[in-house]
């Protein structure tokens, strides 16, 4: 994925439209993304004086294209690294690729991936020595996820590799969600062992509390019970973290474990409280996912002192969302509060392709979508005339005609879960990350 872009004739046109049964093709309308004018000779020269080009976005290889972005990266201690959307090949191998650099190269030691906190924990047991294949516990605790794909197969395997070469500079695995699709019942036991060993007399009470909780082991089909038994369930998780918090034993670590376990499981329960008919609801639970993941990773890197690559979601990671009103305050702006400029946000663009997607953010199969190339008005348009075909460039200190032009909202490319392109989200670029990674192409994850 080197050197200058070669013309866009109608066959490539063909290839990134033609789409096979499990395919959804969309479209711009005719005239949609024209509103705000196309792009502008000065905004071009600006972005071709800064942009950096990527010699691939899979791992392996030389790095040397990189070394940019380490400077970029700078004394940050937890970047993240967004996705324009869940389920593009591009976008899983690059956080391999850069989190191996960062590895390398800047000490990072963690990577945090917007997923269930008891997932994580099993994936790290896993990393630090653990049975079974990186393949194996992909579909474990990735499983219904748009992460169960060779990517992440790939990038659990050179990480378990990185601590038997390197047991003095071991890396770890956090997920920093709350518990879905699934909490398990491992999270329960290990909250009950500290109890029971720092403050046996209070574990009947604990037992008690958890009896009606445990296991959670599918969120979506707990959903389905009625809203005032969730609600019950919620206060009940809540009672037991007090119960645990107030359950101070000799060993510190251990109950700081405990308790963000118990924490964890709390936050859980009061997300899945929302009432799925109440719009006002189900943004409250998506704005506490955001606290809860600031939160996790927050705590993770005070508890260990190690840098963090954070991965989520452009609308997570950044410090603006592509829809506002669903997420007013994202994981990104939560961690710049606590950490300021320790905290660096890369978010990416793309100006094609295909990804996946589901028909629902509550459940259903994720099927492959395709979108054409981005049409003259869209921010990915304008970022697609550069003469390079993959690059970076550090928003940050980008020269005044492309400041101007990146602090201004425009249409923009944005798939979570679903997808909803009529109308296309908008979004100020330079005011939602510090770095931006832009990709001509992309393409579906591949399946294990």
């Amino acid at each position: 994925m080197t050197g200058h872009r070669k013309p866009i004739g109608r066959r490539e046109l063909l290839m990134v439209t033609a789409a096979g049964a499990a395919t959804t093709l969309w479209a711009p309308k005719a005239g949609a993304a024209t509103a705000t004018g196309g792009q502008h000779p000065s905004v071009l020269r600006a972005l071709e004086r800064v942009a950096r080009p990527l010699r691939s976005t899979d791992p392996g290889g030389r790095t040397t294209d990189l070394r940019a972005l380490g400077a970029m990266v700078g004394g940050a201690e937890v970047v993240g690294l967004g996705e324009a959307t869940h389920g593009s090949h591009e976008f899983f191998a690059m956080k391999e690729r850069v989190f191996r650099h960062l590895v390398e190269e800047k000490g990072f030691t963690t990577f945090a991936l917007e997923m269930s906190w008891t997932a994580g924990l099993d994936i790290d047991e896993y990393l630090q020595g653990g049975e079974g294949t990186a393949r194996q516990v992909a579909e474990k605790t990735l499983a219904g996820s748009p992460r169960e794909r060779a990517e992440f197969v790939s990038l659990l395997a050179w990480m378990r590799e990185h601590n038997r070469r390197h047991p003095r500079r071991r890396v770890h695995f956090m997920g920093d969600d709350i518990g879905a699709p699934r909490l398990g019942d491992r999270i329960f036991e290990r909250v009950a062992c500290y109890v029971r060993g720092a403050r046996p007399h209070t574990l009947p009470r604990l037992i008690e509390l958890y009896a009606g909780l445990r296991p959670l082991d599918d969120i979506f089909a707990y959903l389905g019970k009625p809203l005032a038994e969730r609600r019950r369930n919620a206060v009940t998780a809540r009672r037991a973290l007090e119960l645990v918090t107030a359950a101070v034993g000799a060993d510190g670590e251990a109950y700081e474990w405990a308790v963000r376990h118990a924490r964890n499981i709390a936050w859980t329960f009061a997300f899945a409280a929302l009432d799925a008919t109440d719009p006002g609801s189900v943004t409250a639970a998506e704005q506490l996912r955001d606290r809860v993941m600031a939160d996790n990773v927050a705590w993770w890197h005070r508890r260990t002192g190690g840098k963090v690559l954070l991965s989520a979601h452009n609308g997570h990671v950044g410090f603006l969302s592509a829809y506002p009103t669903m997420y007013p305050k994202t994981q990104g702006s939560c961690l710049r509060d606590v950490l300021g400029g320790r905290y660096l946000a890369i978010g990416f663009t793309f100006a094609g392709g295909s990804f996946l997607t589901k028909d629902t953010s509550l459940g259903g199969d994720w099927t492959r979508t395709t979108v054409p190339p981005a049409p003259r008005g869209m921010n990915e348009h304008t970022l697609d005339q550069v003469r390079h075909r993959d690059y970076y460039v550090d928003l940050r200190t980008a020269p005044p005609p492309a400041r101007t032009w990146l602090h201004t909202a425009r249409p923009t490319y944005d798939a979570g879960s679903v997808f909803e392109p009529d109308p296309l989200p908008t979004l100020a670029l330079g005011r939602a990350y510090d770095v931006l990674i832009h990709l001509h192409r992309v393409r579906e994850a591949e399946k294990l």
